[in-house]
């Protein structure tokens, strides 16, 4: 299931070594807001902008093509939260 709401514009540290990737498709399984779709085999971040920086891909990926730093992502799901409605816990990391 792909949730469509973005976070912050052009500040998620998602970071896909294309060359690294071997296929398996875990990343697409473990991500929660399907930031990643499969292209030629091979993963492709398609919505960095949706990343919520959980980490998951990256530790989930077993040729380490991934990588992703907690930051923005949070903040900015912590912030919505607060904001809309919720109790304001990133409840991702």
């Amino acid at each position: 299931m792909k949730l469509t709401a973005q976070h912050l514009k052009n500040v998620s540290t998602l970071s896909l070594d294309a060359e690294r990737c071997v296929g398996c498709g875990m990343c697409l399984t473990v991500c929660p807001r399907g930031v990643l779709e499969m292209r030629d085999g091979r993963a492709k971040v398609a919505d960095s902008d949706s990343c919520i920086e959980c980490g998951a891909c990256a530790l989930n990926c077993p040729a380490s093509a991934l990588s992703v730093h907690p930051g923005a992502g949070c903040a900015a799901a912590v912030i919505s939260g607060l904001l809309f409605g919720g109790d304001g816990e990133c409840k991702c990391c």
